[in-house]
């Protein structure tokens, strides 16, 4: 998770800037009326703060920084695989692995959006909606999970980028899909099924760590290109490339990327 200070530091520099922008489209504004700007049309600019809203949108995935979140935790207890299941809408989404042993999950989460959990006989389900939030609730979420058994993820935002480090994890499949974001996505060591990771608008970046044996498929085109670490990757095929260097027992991990705006990046 990110530190109080980075917090801090992100929330300050958020608040400056809309602070500032309205300080100053209300003195535009107030010229404005008085007929101090001349013939100048003080409404013409009003697009102007549509394309710094919608910037900011693309950069941090939210409109406005916020403090409204609350930690969580779940213990193990006798479950042996889970499905973690998450619709952020326009709030960014952070997944990790746990650090302590005896939890089943842990992190934090947008106020009234903790996770739904349903527990049969070993497997257990967890979701988190953005419906259950408030609209004007952007608090980032932030999940670890427990490393000692498979996991199923499947995560999708609207206007949200998508954090997810598996490399502590096991994974049984994985799907994360963006509309408007990022992806950043960091293999794990064994996966038993496919990862799919698709954005329609917004860059994807694949991060394989040293002796991973991972194998990507780019679903590329005209408007979605490829950017390729020659140094950890080698061309096994159209659009198809494999981690160098990859332990000779490591087991296979298979990533399908595609996107339609955007570019691709393998690190």
């Amino acid at each position: 998770m990110s530190s109080p200070a980075r917090k801090s530091r992100g929330l300050g520099s958020g608040i400056w800037l809309w602070a500032g922008l309205l300080l100053i489209a209300g003195l535009v504004l107030l010229l404005d009326n008085f007929l101090l700007l001349g013939d100048f049309n003080a409404v013409s600019l009003l697009p102007l703060l549509l394309v710094v809203i919608g910037a900011q949108i693309l950069l941090r995935g939210d409109v406005v920084p916020s403090t409204e979140a609350r930690t969580f935790g779940i213990t193990r207890g006798s479950v042996e695989s889970g499905t973690l299941e998450i619709s952020s809408g326009a709030v960014d989404v952070e997944v990790r692995a746990l650090q302590r042993d005896g939890r089943l999950i842990a992190g934090q989460y947008a106020a009234q959006s903790r996770p739904y959990l349903n527990v049969q006989n070993n497997y257990a389900h967890l979701k988190m909606e953005r419906s259950a939030t408030p609209w004007f609730t952007f608090a980032d979420w932030q999940v670890g999970l427990a490393r000692d058994l498979p996991w199923q993820l499947l995560v999708s935002t609207s206007l949200g980028q998508v954090n997810v480090d598996c490399s502590g994890l096991i994974l049984q499949d994985v799907v994360l899909a963006t509309g408007f974001g990022h992806i950043r996505f960091v293999s794990p060591s064994e996966a038993l099924g496919p990862v799919y990771l698709r954005s329609t608008l917004g860059n994807i970046y694949v991060v394989t760590p040293p002796g991973y044996r991972t194998q990507v498929t780019v679903q590329g085109s005209r408007l979605f290109s490829t950017r390729v670490d020659a140094r950890r990757y080698e061309a096994a095929g159209a659009g198809v490339y494999v981690a160098r260097d990859a332990a000779d027992d490591a087991p296979l991990v298979e990533i399908v990327v595609s996107g339609t705006f955007g570019d691709a990046y393998l690190a």
